[in-house]
């Protein structure tokens, strides 16, 4: 097992406005798995750059020790690079060219140094990745997102890194693409620092960290056995909560309780001392006497109260503050026999070339089905999407849609006017529900105050994915269908979790494109369609896809 680790002592930093992200964040990270999760906008991103050295920390240090090897969340290429310049390799593959050719050059073999196996390392870690077939030579732009996203890693890799650092890997990946790469991090033997979503890869970390409210805490195990804990936390605060309130309303009663005698015995003090007919010096002493005892106990039992509350607040604190989205999809009812939507022969084509195999790809979505749609990167399934929905006219074949709203939330969240608030985007779609209930919708979707007034230009990935799902599944009418693609890829773990309690409880049709298997799972899809070399074929789950 390697030394590596990444050290970070009394972090502080803050964006150029003065927002901070960081203040004296200290923790350990050695080698290892280590999945890193958090909500959105807690810093994970900016984290992983500060360890990188993209940024610099205001206050306080973060270091890793050994090479570092840094996947950011988009990589920023260039499409008219190669393959062979992506890597880093381009120069030593043009010196070991050279000497074959005859040019012994010193600057050559100084190129090369230890590199001499450089072609055989770069295949071998291409093969690894499912890029065996990539030419060195290929240009950057004539492959696919999730090819240049498994470049990118590989590109990582050869440098040999002592620390890995990943910032969401699986994005833009397909399901072979996404088996691939958790074959190769199951034999990484460095320390790895890891930020995503797709719990089927944090399910082989080996320890899994949480950013959350400024402190950075570790759990050992895969994200499967991270959720049990953190249940098992929330019981247990839970529990607290409850018997501190128990226990202020128990002393806040005792307290009421001992004034209200005390006052009953001052009152009786006071008819005594009346009747005994004792001289006004003693009878004010033994009031003032009276009076003093009864303060001290009131003193005593607000002391016990003030405790009380003390120990609630702190009880409290341990509560996790869940910023998570609560969506409540519209009451959709489609009955079981009804066709949604009939398509024969459908057929998309660019440029003159034809994307289906044959006569095109036929389809019928009958009632509230739950259909999952799959196939590797480039396969049509966007496309096919965008043909339900008659964003896009097959180019052949016939299309037949029931009455009813289709709602699409498109991968590129292209619906909205950006330079619209959100609040006044939902208007739009929604013109007849009232400003007060839209107001209230977007809270739920946790634009709340002057967070629903931004420009939707202004969002982060994950503010406009969740503004995009608002409008969209809000809209009026209500949608009978639902067509969503991708539609996890900018949200956070919690919010993914309430997504999938939302889909399972809509009474209409939907179909999902994604490759994030336990979402599909826990959605309960009940229909498996998987497009593979133009054909659109049933499954019948999700191994067969």
């Amino acid at each position: 097992m390697s030394d590596a680790f990444i050290i970070c002592s009394t972090l502080s930093f803050s964006w150029p406005d003065g927002t901070p992200v960081f203040r004296d964040l200290s923790f350990v990270v050695g080698a290892g798995r280590t999945g890193l999760v958090a909500p959105n906008g807690a810093g994970k991103s900016t984290l992983l750059k500060l360890i990188a050295g993209e940024y610099r920390p205001g206050g306080g240090s973060v270091s890793a020790k050994g090479v570092l090897g840094y996947l950011p969340q988009t990589l920023p290429l260039a499409g008219d690079l190669t393959v062979a310049e992506v890597l880093g390799i381009s120069a030593v593959i043009g010196a070991l060219d050279a000497i074959e050719s005859g040019d012994a050059s010193e600057e050559h073999f100084t190129t090369i140094g230890n590199d001499w196996d450089i072609e055989e390392r770069t295949r071998a870690q291409l093969d690894r990745l499912d890029l065996g077939d990539v030419s060195l030579t290929r240009r950057l732009n004539t492959l696919s997102g999730g090819q240049v996203v498994s470049l990118g890693l590989a590109a990582q890799l050869l440098k040999r890194p002592d620390v890995l650092l990943l910032d969401e890997p699986t994005n833009n990946l397909d399901l072979a693409a996404r088996h691939q790469l958790y074959g190769v991090l199951e034999a990484w033997n460095g320390c790895l620092l890891l930020v995503s979503h797709d719990r089927a890869l944090l399910d082989r970390m080996d320890r899994i960290a949480e950013l959350d409210t400024g402190e950075f805490r570790s759990y050992g195990g895969n994200y499967t056995a991270y959720e049990e804990a953190v249940r098992a936390e929330r019981e247990v605060a839970e529990k607290n909560v409850r018997n501190a309130e128990q226990e202020v309303k128990r002393e806040k009663r005792e307290l009421q309780q001992a004034r209200e005698r005390a006052e009953r015995r001052a009152n009786n003090a006071a008819r005594n001392i009346k009747n005994a007919g004792l001289p006004k010096i003693v009878a004010g002493a033994m009031k003032r006497g009276a009076q003093e005892s009864a303060g001290r106990a009131g003193q005593t039992h607000a002391a016990r109260v003030g405790d009380a509350k003390a120990r609630l607040d702190e009880a409290s604190r341990a509560l996790r503050d869940e910023q998570k989205i609560a969506l409540e999809l519209p009451g959709t009812n489609v009955p079981a026999g009804r066709t949604v939507f009939l398509g024969e022969r459908m057929q998309a084509g660019y440029a003159g070339q034809t994307l289906f195999a044959g006569d095109g790809v036929d389809l019928t979505i009958r009632g509230p089905e739950r259909i999952a749609l799959t196939g590797p990167n480039g396969s049509g399934k966007s496309t096919l999407l965008r043909m339900i929905d008659n964003g896009l006219a097959p180019v052949s074949g016939r299309i037949r849609r029931a009455d009813g709203r289709i709602a699409y939330l498109s991968q590129r969240l292209d619906l909205l006017d950006l330079d619209r608030t959100v609040a006044e985007n939902l208007a739009a779609f929604a013109p007849g529900m009232p400003e007060a209930q839209r107001m209230n919708l977007l809270a739920r979707f946790l634009f709340r105050g002057s967070r629903a007034h931004l420009p939707v230009g202004a969002l982060s990935g994950g503010e406009r994915l969740r503004a995009t799902l608002a409008c969209v599944l809000c809209a009026e009418p209500a949608p009978q269908l639902l067509l969503l693609d991708e539609p996890t890829n900018n949200l956070d773990l919690v919010s993914i979790g309430r997504l999938e309690s939302a889909l399972s409880a809509y009474e209409g049709a939907f179909v999902v494109v994604s490759h994030d298997e336990r979402f599909l799972t826990e959605i309960g899809v009940n229909r498996w369609l998987a497009l593979s070399e133009g054909r659109l074929l049933e499954t019948g789950g999700p191994d067969g896809a």
